[in-house]
């Protein structure tokens, strides 16, 4: 199920390249990388849901603001766009 998801999440990600903003293009593949990053954590364990995927990687995300990774602005980006990620992919 997990990797299900996640590949959801990315072609979702691939389906935006042709008509992004450079923003957005930055965002999507600074997703990518926490999101992969993410799901080959949660395999090792027994919680395969969205919920934890999206968990995971908000944790992740939090510690990249937290060490400095992410103006404000790109920070409003970057999350904001995982929050529509997650929210199509869960329910398509």
């Amino acid at each position: 199920m997990i990797a299900e998801f996640e590949t959801r999440i990315l072609a979702l990600i691939d389906d935006m390249v042709e008509h992004a903003s450079d923003d957005e293009l930055f965002a999507s593949g600074y997703l990518r990388g926490h999101l992969t990053l993410a799901v080959a954590e949660l395999e090792t364990g027994d919680d395969h849901s969205p919920e934890a995927v999206y968990q995971k990687v908000t944790h992740s995300l939090e510690n990249a603001i937290h060490a400095g990774e992410l103006s404000p602005r790109d920070q409003a980006l970057v999350l904001g766009m995982w929050d529509t990620l997650f929210q199509q992919a869960k329910f398509k």
